[in-house]
């Protein structure tokens, strides 16, 4: 099957065709460091932060991964014997699908 090798691309909201890199100039200014912009967002702490922007960059943006993770999490959901599930844990999973079916939802009206 052709592009069987290939990872299939799953979006958050907000997340299809849309870069991670905050700083447009930053292959210029890549010399600079990370905090040389007119404007630098942190979003939040990390124990290796080059690390963290080398998987984005290389890997996928954080909605990418999201979405291949909301993926597998619904071959498991499918899966589930619901029956052995307290009414709060039935809830937990019901609200993971209710948004896994509204990101869809979103990202039809986008294309």
């Amino acid at each position: 099957m052709p592009g069987t090798n290939e990872p299939r691309t799953v979006n958050l909201p907000l997340s299809g065709g849309v870069t991670q890199t905050i700083n447009p100039w930053k292959w210029i200014f890549d010399w600079a460091g990370s905090s040389f912009s007119l404007v630098n967002v942190n979003l939040g702490r990390s124990a290796d932060p080059e690390m963290e922007q080398e998987i984005l960059t290389e890997v996928g943006s954080y909605g990418r991964q999201l979405g291949r993770m909301g993926g597998a999490m619904q071959v498991l959901v499918d899966r589930l014997d619901r029956s052995t599930l307290t009414k709060e844990e039935r809830h937990a999973i019901e609200a993971f699908e209710v948004q896994l079916r509204e990101i869809e939802d979103l990202k039809r009206k986008r294309r």
